[in-house]
């Protein structure tokens, strides 16, 4: 049985106040709160077991090491990957995608050819495509969504040409919460040899993903969103991608053998990660998968869906509210501006007095907003320890900066 209230417990910010009111987090969509298991992981890790990684052959370096790579095969298993060994370790989704376009794009791209993308997409999976048509010459394709947010896979098929060398989409849209349906997105994109890029930064923190049926070759996560540590995070890489690719950086790890005249690399993954990584904070991260996998993704998703459908009600009683993606079976994640003239920061500021943590601007997606006629939306985004009785506080909150601004 999903008991929200004892997973309440687990999170010890939960219970501190904001304003003289009991907190009520629905900033998931940038960066989720910690349970006590990955705080007491992250302390642990310093606190007891903390050395570098890798060569060391003291006790330390041996019990840093093992807890370190351990979480390869967390990811991969919370995942579903085809293979362990193409998990790349980074800090996040953006240092995921800058990974793809340096290491895989850069490498074979030429001017001219044409990287695919939605108008939905966060900048994370924008603007490292920007780079390359600024300094190679690509292209970039986008795609909208449909009026309401969902994303017509059909407008993929209709936007590839004989010059699509990617295509490149989010999961789940971190702004209107659509998912995007990437199995038939490969469908299309694997007859023709295009390779399919995922930005699971959304989707792998709501819903069970099986990266193994999706059949993409690109998939990065980022771990603040998944209750785990900042500065976490990975990208999964297919074999025949992962053949294609060179280094991004260079550095410490990366390496076999360096000489004055020629160098030689490791395999991968450490091929792809230079330097001393993170190490607690990926211990940290996998803490956090163990967490949510002891759960169940199918119970997190069950508890969110129930949340988003109650939420959808609740809001569309406000008829001054205007939601922003209203599509079927999307995340418990809601974009909406309020008629009466209150700017979206100004909503944020008013219902942070009763204690409800949202967020507002343009979330890193301006194409989006440009696309849907707005410089900004107030979202709230739910998690897997957010309650009912949180969005009846958060309707009150937003009924009383309507009074305010009405």
């Amino acid at each position: 049985m999903y008991d929200v209230h004892a997973i309440r417990a687990d999170f010890p910010i939960l219970s501190r106040e904001v304003n003289g009111k009991p907190l009520v987090y629905l900033d998931n969509g940038a960066s989720a709160q910690k349970p006590q298991a990955v705080i007491d992981a992250v302390v642990k890790g310093y606190a007891e077991d903390y050395a570098n990684v890798h060569r060391g052959l003291h006790t330390l370096s041996t019990i840093s090491t093992e807890n370190f790579e351990a979480v390869r095969g967390k990811i991969a298993r919370f995942l579903n990957t085809p293979t362990e060994e193409g998990v790349i370790f980074t800090t996040g989704s953006t240092m995921g995608f800058n990974l793809i376009a340096y290491g895989w794009a850069m490498a074979n791209l030429r001017e001219g050819d044409e990287i695919l993308i939605s108008v939905m997409e966060h900048h994370a999976n924008i603007v490292p495509w920007h780079f390359l048509r600024e300094r190679m010459g690509v292209k970039l394709v986008w795609v909208a969504p449909e009026a309401d947010g969902s994303f017509d896979v059909g407008k993929v098929a209709d936007a590839i040409t004989d010059r699509t060398k990617l295509i490149s989409l989010t999961h789940m849209s971190n702004v209107l919460g659509t998912i995007v349906d990437i199995a038939g997105v490969v469908e299309l994109a694997k007859p023709r040899g295009i390779p399919v890029a995922v930005d699971g930064s959304q989707a792998s923190v709501h819903m069970p993903v099986d990266v193994a049926a999706l059949g993409c070759d690109f998939y990065a996560i980022t771990g603040h969103k998944l209750y785990g540590p900042s500065a976490s995070g990975a990208v999964w890489i297919s074999d025949a991608r992962m053949a294609e690719m060179q280094p991004f950086m260079g550095g410490g790890d990366m390496i076999r053998t360096v000489a004055q005249d020629e160098i030689t690399y490791n395999d991968p993954p450490h091929k792809f990660e230079a330097g001393t990584p993170g190490i607690v904070q990926m211990i940290g991260l996998g803490a956090a998968l163990d967490y949510m996998s002891a759960l169940g993704m199918e119970n997190i998703a069950a508890h969110e869906a129930a949340l988003r459908d109650y939420a959808l009600e609740r809001f569309r009683s406000l008829n001054w509210l205007n939601l922003q993606g209203t599509a079927p079976g999307k995340g418990a994640i809601f974009s909406f501006t309020m008629d009466g003239g209150a700017h979206p920061h100004d909503i944020s500021t008013i219902v942070d007095q009763k204690g409800v943590a949202v967020r507002a601007g343009h979330h890193c997606c301006q194409p989006l907003m440009q696309y849907m006629g707005v410089s900004a939306t107030t979202r709230a985004s739910f998690g897997l320890y957010n309650t009912t009785e949180e969005v009846d506080v958060l309707v009150d909150a937003l009924e009383t900066c309507h009074r305010l601004f009405g």
